[in-house]
């Protein structure tokens, strides 16, 4: 048996806020109504979309979709911006490329 295990490890440790970053975020989109809301919002381009746009097409209340775009946006994976009354929703971008990253093998190097 070889005892000499050589591993090569091309990316530094995530330290723990990192860490804890990605879980919350992963922790978020593991559910199917946000699943399909962040697939609605990152399909809108950077103008975000409009919390009136996204209950019909997925068949939920708007206090469903307010919930669930709660849980996105504390997680960090969407951002909102107010237009009057109107709620817009975007994805960002530099979590979601921290998610790939992780997901794909390179250092998860976004700010988050």
């Amino acid at each position: 048996m070889d005892t000499s295990c050589r591993t090569t490890q091309i990316d530094a440790p995530l330290d723990d806020d990192r860490a804890q970053d990605i879980a919350a975020a992963l922790k978020a989109l593991a559910d199917p109504t946000r699943v399909k809301l962040m697939h609605r919002i990152a399909s809108a381009g950077p103008d975000g979309v409009c919390v009136c746009e996204l209950t019909a097409p997925l068949g939920i209340s708007q206090p469903s979709v307010s919930y669930h775009l709660r849980i996105l946006r504390d997680a960090g994976v969407v951002g909102s911006r107010r237009e009057g009354t109107f709620a817009y929703y975007s994805a960002r971008g530099e979590a979601l490329h921290a998610l790939s990253d992780l997901l794909v093998g390179r250092e998860a190097v976004a700010a988050w």
